[in-house]
């Protein structure tokens, strides 16, 4: 075997692939170079799905003879210099190989000129020539024709031209979408396809109702905050109007589009509790941080990053978002953008977490939040954008169907002064208003100041019973009722083991179990929460989580377990649908929903209430037409 040098061409088709995989990813490249150039516009012209020809024109700073004859040459670059400046890099490209890589596998050319200079001046990357005066705009048109042609083989792995222009289009967008203050157009074998003119910070919502459809932003709320030194900001899709694949999610850091796995995972541990299974959120974020603590340099494509603090970046993101959507629940009924944290200063969420919210949707580590309240309504939390419940209001008053029932029911009229210090909106009416009826046993049909709100009893009760037990987790104190009989539960060999196993699981959980027989458990103590549930089915359904727990499973995926255990327990604490209630149990009902975050979908991801303001009433009955 002999060593030998490779051609100097064969490198540059190697290097073009790590970078190029498809007509896209030539794409990428030049944009983000107009983009680093300072364009305010970019036109975008394809043949053929990009394999035909993909031109660029951008009216950027443009470049000299000079430096278009080094643009094309290998690892030549503008934007560093030295490894201080590799370490704050903050600009798009960086790495010098995008252009002749992109010249190996086709017949590229650029044409530029200078902001300062009289001519423009063309180059053909492939030919030894000195660049040619050209007549030109200022600013860079670069051309690529017949993508992949020398590489016959490469060429196979592409897709129809339709496929291809899917790609080509979804990555416009993704750019775009970062950068509304740039204008965008975008046709295909000279037809059209896209138009985004330039948009000021005030405007960048248009941006975002154009790419991701009017009903994003209208179903979003509008995220900004900071604290140590990062800054998040942009538009959470509602639980709601949540997707069937992720296809709508944009991540951008310091302005450059990332799909980076730790970003992905806060964001998914951030939505976890108001989500149906296999269902995807949507949203637009942008991450801004200093350049220095975030490493680019680890992919060709440039997509992943690694952070030098990576845990600081994943709590952040997962603890702001999840608070904006406990704290957002007004936008469910509302119809337009709420901003979590407005009125807060500039620090906005970050500087003001709710008491014993701890990692919100993910649990987290428990001992770092401290004692956390009691079982009672939690002080402080919004759930429904109401504000916060003042600090006399009555603790652990809500529900007389969770406790022994009074000896009659509590006057309507009575129950609403005693909960009268719950929130209320400029009208004096409580968010969600007051229970004038009970529907069919299911729904609490209720008066807002804005109109009708339905409420799902069952669904809403069971959000609250599962964030109390949250809560209670995170403080470590779930509190325990003693039961005065032990209830008997038969179980197979293996569940009695596993139960065995699992004790001191059950007892964080609230859960007093010992073992009666090789096939019996008995229960001797429940969550006060859950103390009139059905003990037997409470404890088949935790050992059945449980069991699909995987051994030496990671913290988070234990944490996400814990999750699903409380989010079971719940269910089973909550009131179930056909159970009348007295109109005093109505009101408490509504009164706990403004006090508890995420309110707006239970355990399940399914929405708890429903609002219908006076025009969609109406609307409804063809009223003023």
């Amino acid at each position: 075997m002999i060593i030998q040098q490779l051609p100097a061409e064969l490198v540059h088709q190697i290097a073009a692939g790590e970078i190029i995989e498809r007509p896209a990813s030539v794409l990428k490249e030049l944009l983000e170079n107009a983009l680093d150039a300072g364009a305010s516009a970019i036109q975008i012209d394809l043949e053929g799905g990009g394999k035909r020809l993909i031109r660029v024109r951008d009216d950027g700073r443009g470049m000299s003879a000079d430096d278009l004859a080094m643009a094309v040459r290998s690892h030549a670059t503008s934007k560093i210099r030295s490894l201080d400046d590799l370490e704050h890099v903050a600009t798009l490209g960086f790495r010098g190989e995008a252009l002749p890589s992109i010249a190996s596998v086709s017949a590229l050319s650029i044409t530029s000129r200078a902001a300062d200079a009289e001519r423009g001046h063309t180059l053909e990357a492939r030919s030894e020539a000195a660049p040619m005066p050209a007549p030109h705009p200022p600013g860079t048109s670069v051309e690529v024709r017949d993508l992949f042609h020398q590489v016959p083989a490469r060429r196979k792995f592409l897709r129809t031209d339709r496929t291809e222009l899917r790609h080509l289009q979804e990555l416009v967008r993704r750019v775009a979408l970062g950068r509304p203050e740039v204008a965008f157009r975008l046709s295909h074998n000279g037809r059209e396809l896209l138009h985004l003119p330039a948009l000021g910070p005030e405007a960048s919502a248009r941006r975002i109702g154009e790419l991701m459809g009017t009903g994003f932003t209208d179903a979003a709320l509008q995220l900004d905050t900071q604290a140590a030194g990062l800054r998040l900001s942009g538009w959470l899709g509602l639980p709601t109007a949540s997707r069937g694949q992720p296809d709508l999610q944009y991540v951008y850091l310091n302005g450059r589009m990332i799909r980076d796995r730790l970003v992905t995972q806060a964001l998914r541990r951030a939505y976890a509790d108001v989500l149906f299974k296999d269902r995807f959120p949507a949203y637009v974020l942008h991450l801004q941080m200093d350049p220095a603590q975030v490493d680019v340099n680890v992919h060709p494509t440039k997509h992943e990053v690694r952070f030098r603090d990576g845990g600081l970046v994943f709590d952040f993101i997962q603890r702001q978002v999840a608070r904006a959507l406990a704290e957002g629940g007004a936008k469910a009924g509302a119809g337009q953008a709420h901003t979590p944290g407005s009125g807060q200063g500039e620090a906005g969420l970050a500087h003001n977490p709710a008491p014993g919210q701890g990692h919100a949707a993910g649990l987290g580590p428990r001992p770092e939040l401290g004692p956390g309240p009691g079982p009672g309504p939690m002080a402080g939390q919004t759930g429904v954008g109401a504000g916060s419940a003042p600090a006399a209001a009555p603790v652990n008053r809500a529900f007389a169907f969770a406790r022994q029932a009074a000896p009659g029911p509590l006057p309507l009229a009575e129950a609403r002064a005693l909960y009268s210090g719950a929130p209320e909106t400029p009208e004096g009416v409580p968010r969600l208003g007051h229970a004038i009826a009970q529907i069919h046993g299911v729904y609490i049909l209720a008066e807002s100041a804005a109109g009708l709100i339905l409420v799902d009893m069952h669904a809403a009760h069971e959000r609250i019973v599962y964030e109390r037990l949250k809560q209670q987790y995170a403080s470590d104190s779930i509190a325990r009722q003693p039961l005065l009989v032990p209830v008997s539960v038969d179980v197979t060999p293996g569940e009695a083991d596993q139960a065995e196993d699992a004790r001191e699981t059950l007892a964080l959980l609230g859960l007093e179990v010992d073992r009666a027989g090789p096939e019996q458990l008995r229960v001797r103590a429940v969550p006060a929460l859950l103390a009139k549930a059905d003990a037997g089915g409470l404890l088949r359904d935790v050992l059945g989580q449980l069991a699909a727990a995987q051994p030496g499973a990671t913290p988070d995926a234990v944490e996400a377990r814990i999750g699903h255990l409380l989010a079971t327990m719940g269910c089973h604490g909550s009131v179930r649908a056909n159970r009348r209630l007295a109109p005093a149990e109505q009101e408490a009902l509504l009164r706990d929903m403004e006090r508890t975050p995420n309110i707006d979908q239970c355990n399940h991801g399914r929405p708890t209430w429903v609002e219908l303001d006076m025009s969609a009433l109406d609307r409804l009955f063809l009223r003023g037409r």
